[in-house]
């Protein structure tokens, strides 16, 4: 493993943690997950299988030291790392689509909407509530989590791609 790209690595997820702590809940003490883009932009950088599983549980771990949701540190923990290598497994089966943003938000909406669905059904398993409340919290804290992070990748990916295509380190590029 590249030390410049586990620091590159680091940084995304405390940009992502800043980013999900400071957003405001929408439904019921749930609040956008914004850590997942910042996640999702690590794996379409990096895509290698060490970096997606570290990354992914760093990001599980953040998530669940800053979630305000009852019963998510367990779910966040187990949630981050299956949507990373289910999206480690779409980067590498769009590795032929060649616009980049493109590439880059359907697997943000997609990955967004697995990860929502999988954090939500834990959630309601841990609490007990598993036939309470899915459809109403998917479509008013996944759905617009889908699009925020669609949003902010589609201005993120195309900087981070230009930064690291101009960064002198050719350890980062060929990673």
């Amino acid at each position: 493993m590249n030390t410049r790209v586990l620091v590159l690595l680091s940084l995304f997820v405390g940009i992502g943690a800043v980013l999900h702590a400071v957003m405001p809940p929408i439904f019921f003490g749930m609040r956008p997950d914004m850590l997942l883009a910042m996640m999702f932009l690590g794996i379409l950088m990096f895509p290698k299988l060490s970096y997606v599983l570290v990354l992914s549980v760093a990001t599980g771990f953040v998530s669940a030291l800053t979630t305000t949701v009852p019963g998510g540190q367990i779910a966040n923990l187990i949630e981050k790392p299956i949507t990373g290598i289910i999206v480690f497994g779409a980067v590498l089966a769009m590795q032929k689509v060649t616009q980049e943003r493109v590439k880059a938000a359907v697997i943000t909406a997609a990955g967004t909407i697995i990860s929502g669905s999988i954090f939500l059904s834990l959630v309601l398993f841990v609490i007990g509530l598993m036939e309470a409340g899915f459809i109403a919290m998917f479509l008013t804290v996944v759905l617009p989590t889908a699009l925020l992070n669609t949003v902010l990748m589609m201005v993120l990916q195309p900087v981070a791609e230009k930064i690291l295509r101009r960064s002198p380190s050719k350890a980062l590029r060929a990673s």
